[in-house]
């Protein structure tokens, strides 16, 4: 007769086994191949329902990245289409800081290891199930760039999620959308057009402890906008960055234009939006 204690461990060991196979149901499955690939994962439903959280992931292979929304002089931002899903009325996706990156021919902003988006999930009806279906077009580049596509689906709002933590430190890395002059230890002090022959130019202060980097989008995704440069000049804890106000579409004007600043140090960033006078 077979021992009863050695016959109970192997079952159990086989329901491990089973189980990891099948995975979480608070992820989905990966898709991509070892450069790169993508899943969705669940964070956990909030007590009253309403607004779901959720995130996209990205694993990168060491040595590879991907891009910011704005990807600067060179890139593909990441495209999420979330019309397969199910009892979805809304999906607002949230953006880490990014980094800045140098490639050949020029910089570009983005991400040089593994990310998670966060996602605000906001249901149709809170009462009835909500299954999250994603198409997501993306470019992963070491020193060449290749096209990557993944198609995830994950149900939201079953119970506590295993990434939750991951969830909420991808959370915690979103700039802080703050006013001028606001943000504390981190802020924008000033931002200032100035005129000039054959481009105007941006300079814009930045109090910061240690170092910090600045980033500058236009008012659609249509400006090119180029990366701003440190230069002499600051007071004192402040850091000077300026930009020209070139790569503007056909017909658009500068004058009143809505810029959007986006400050990162080591441990938080800031996201300041300035009509440029």
């Amino acid at each position: 007769m077979a021992d009863p204690l050695r016959l109970t461990a192997a079952i159990c060991a086989l329901l491990l086994t089973t189980g990891g196979a099948r995975g979480a149901d608070d992820v989905s499955r990966w898709d991509g191949d070892a450069r790169g690939a993508a899943r969705l994962i669940a964070g956990s439903p909030p007590a009253r329902g309403g607004t779901l959280r959720a995130g996209v992931e990205i694993r990168l292979k060491s040595g590879w990245h991907t891009y910011w929304r704005y990807p600067g002089d060179s890139g593909v931002p990441p495209q999420f289409d979330f019309k397969g899903s199910q009892n979805v009325k809304q999906v607002h996706v949230l953006w880490p800081a990014p980094r800045r990156m140098v490639e050949a021919g020029g910089t570009a902003i983005g991400y040089t290891s593994d990310v998670i988006f966060p996602l605000r999930v906001e249901p149709q009806d809170a009462a009835k199930p909500v299954m999250l279906r994603l198409k997501l077009d993306y470019a992963i580049c070491e020193k060449l760039c290749v096209p990557a596509e993944a198609k995830v689906e994950l149900a939201l709002g079953k119970g506590p999620a295993s990434r939750d933590g991951a969830l909420i430190d991808a959370e915690q890395r979103v700039p802080k959308q703050v006013a001028l002059g606001e943000g504390g230890a981190l802020s924008v002090r000033l931002v200032r057009r100035e005129a000039g022959s054959p481009r105007s130019r941006v300079v814009v202060d930045v109090a910061a402890a240690g170092p910090v980097d600045l980033f500058a989008e236009g008012p659609t995704a249509q400006w090119a906008l180029p990366l701003p440069v440190r230069i002499d000049g600051a007071p004192g804890g402040v850091q000077r960055f300026a930009f020209e106000l070139d790569g503007l579409p056909p017909g658009a004007s500068e004058a009143g234009a809505l810029i959007t600043l986006t400050a990162v140090a080591q441990d938080h960033a800031i996201e300041v939006a300035r009509r440029l006078d």
